[in-house]
C-alpha cells in the first residue's frame, strides 16, 4: 500500500503544477507509472485497473489511510479569500483534515478539460465496478447540487480488506437493520417431513447450482436473476432454522431483517431503511430472511385516505426491490393468508412447516434431551414427552426448564414430574 500512497502523492503535485501551469518535469499525469506489485488488483478484486480508475481509489481512500497528503487542498484562492471551488472537499465533524468529493477527482484527472469531466463522472454510475463492487460511492449531494459535489466515500467492506486484511461481514446498527443468523445445528438435524424436505433440497440445488442453470444453460434469458421462497406454517416449526442451514450448508451468510427498524411512521421512510438493506447485499451472495413478513410484505388496502396510498406505494417499491434482487430472499409467516396476493405469483417455491407428528415429536425429543439426564426410563420418558402437541420450538423451551429445575434440584437424572410440570407450562403458553 506504501508504493501506491507515495505514487497517488506524487501524482497529485504533477496534477496541480500542470493545472496552475508551475513549472513540471512532466507533461501530464499517465507518464508517472503506478506501482506493479498488485496490492490495488487484490483488494479490489478487478485485474486491470485503469490509470484513473487508480487514481480514484487511492483519492477515497486517502483520509483513512494518509490524510495529510490532501493538506494540500485548503490553499487559499487569494483572489477571492477562499478555497478553490474546483477542489471540492468538505469538512467532517471531528475529522480535521480534506475530505474529498467527485469534483477532487475530476479536479485531479481532467483539470478544465469537460470531455475528461464526463468520463470522471461515469466512474460513479450505478453500472461500474466501483458500485456493483461495493468499492466506492458519491453520497450527498443536495437536490439540485451538481451531481460531482458529492461525498467520495468508501466502503466499509472495502475499508475492512484493505485496512484489516480480512472479510467484512457488517453488525446490526442503525444504518443496517439487519443481523446475521448461525446455528450449531446440521442439516441432518431437522426433523421434515417428506414434502418439506423435498422443498427445501429443490431450494438448496438451486443455490448450489443456479449459476448453471442461469448461465451454462443460458436460461438467463427467460428467467429473472434470483430465488424467492415464502416459508409460512405456525411458529416454532423451524422456518428460522430451515433458513439457516441453507445457508450454512451452502457457506454463505443469512441475513435476519429486523422489521422492527425498517417500517416506519413517516412517508418514505420505511422505503430508504429497505434500501440500505438491498443496497449492501445486492452484490454479495447472501440469503436475505425476513422474518414475520406479514408486517411489511401484508396485503394492500384501498386507497381510501393517503396514507392508505403511501402504504400501497410501499408494498410496490418492495415488490421491486425483491423481484430485481438477484440473489435467494426468504419471507417467514404464520399464516400464508396475511401475505398480499402480488407477492404470492413471484414466489418461486411455497413451503409449508406443519406441527409435528408425535412420531416426529418423539425424534427431536430424542435429539434434544442429554443422553446422561436419561436413565433406564427414557423411552417412557420421550413417549408421555411426545404425546403433548408441541412445536420443535417449544420442545426447546420445555428443555431448557427442565435444565434450570435440575439444577435448583440438584438432581442428575430428569424425572417424570419434572417433565409433566415443564410440559404443562409451555402448553399453557401456546
Amino acid at each position: 500500500m506504501n508504493e501506491f500512497i507515495g505514487w497517488f502523492n506524487q501524482v497529485l503535485t504533477i496534477s496541480i503544477q500542470l493545472y496552475f501551469q508551475q513549472e513540471c518535469e512532466y507533461s501530464s499525469l499517465e507518464e508517472v507509472k503506478p506501482p506493479v506489485n498488485g496490492w490495488l488488483e487484490k483488494v479490489t478484486g478487478v485485474p486491470d485497473l485503469t490509470f484513473d480508475e487508480r487514481m480514484v481509489v487511492m483519492l477515497a481512500l486517502m483520509p483513512h489511510v494518509c490524510p495529510q497528503i490532501l493538506d494540500i487542498f485548503f490553499v487559499q484562492n487569494k483572489n477571492f479569500d477562499r478555497q478553490y471551488t474546483e477542489f471540492g472537499g468538505w469538512k467532517g465533524l471531528s475529522h480535521g483534515g480534506f475530505l474529498p468529493t467527485g469534483e477532487t477527482a475530476s479536479f485531479i484527472l481532467a483539470g478544465e478539460d469537460t470531455e475528461k469531466r464526463k468520463g470522471v463522472i461515469r466512474f460513479f454510475q450505478k453500472d461500474h465496478w466501483f458500485y456493483t463492487k461495493n468499492i466506492l460511492r458519491l453520497e450527498g449531494a443536495g437536490e439540485g447540487e451538481p451531481f460531482l459535489s458529492g461525498q467520495l466515500r468508501v466502503s466499509e467492506e472495502f475499508l475492512s480488506r484493505v485496512l484489516l486484511d480480512k472479510e467484512y461481514k457488517p453488525d446490526y446498527n442503525i444504518g443496517f437493520p439487519a443481523k446475521r443468523i448461525t446455528t450449531q445445528l446440521e442439516w441432518e438435524d431437522m426433523v421434515l417431513d417428506y414434502q418439506v424436505a423435498t422443498e427445501l433440497e429443490e431450494i438448496n440445488v438451486w443455490i448450489s447450482s443456479g449459476k448453471t442453470v442461469m448461465e451454462d444453460w443460458g436460461l438467463s434469458r427467460i428467467l429473472k436473476a434470483g430465488y424467492r421462497s415464502l416459508f409460512y406454517g405456525p411458529p416454532g416449526t423451524g422456518k428460522t432454522l430451515a433458513a439457516t442451514l441453507l445457508g450454512k450448508k451452502n457457506e454463505i451468510d443469512v441475513y435476519r431483517i429486523d422489521l422492527s427498524m425498517i417500517v416506519s411512521k413517516y412517508i418514505g421512510e420505511t422505503e430508504k431503511n429497505l434500501a440500505k438493506v438491498f443496497d449492501l447485499a445486492e452484490n454479495r451472495n447472501w440469503i436475505l430472511f425476513f422474518d414475520e413478513a406479514d408486517a411489511l410484505f401484508g396485503k394492500r388496502t384501498s386507497t381510501n385516505t393517503s396514507n392508505d396510498r403511501h402504504a400501497n406505494q410501499e408494498v410496490a417499491y418492495l415488490l421491486q426491490r425483491i423481484e430485481d434482487f438477484p440473489g435467494m430472499v426468504i419471507l417467514a409467516t404464520n399464516l400464508r393468508s396475511n401475505i398480499d396476493e402480488a407477492f404470492s405469483r413471484r414466489f418461486q417455491s411455497v413451503v409449508y412447516f406443519p406441527m409435528p407428528t408425535e412420531e416426529q415429536r418423539a425424534e427431536l425429543w430424542r435429539n434434544m434431551l442429554p443422553g446422561e439426564w436419561l436413565g433406564k426410563d427414557a423411552e417412557e420418558l420421550i413417549t408421555m414427552a411426545a404425546e403433548t402437541e408441541l412445536s420443535g420450538g417449544a420442545i426447546t423451551n420445555v428443555v431448557r426448564r427442565c435444565a434450570l429445575r435440575m439444577i435448583q434440584s440438584k438432581k442428575k437424572l430428569l424425572d417424570k414430574v419434572m417433565l409433566k410440570e415443564a410440559l404443562q407450562k409451555e402448553k399453557i403458553k401456546s
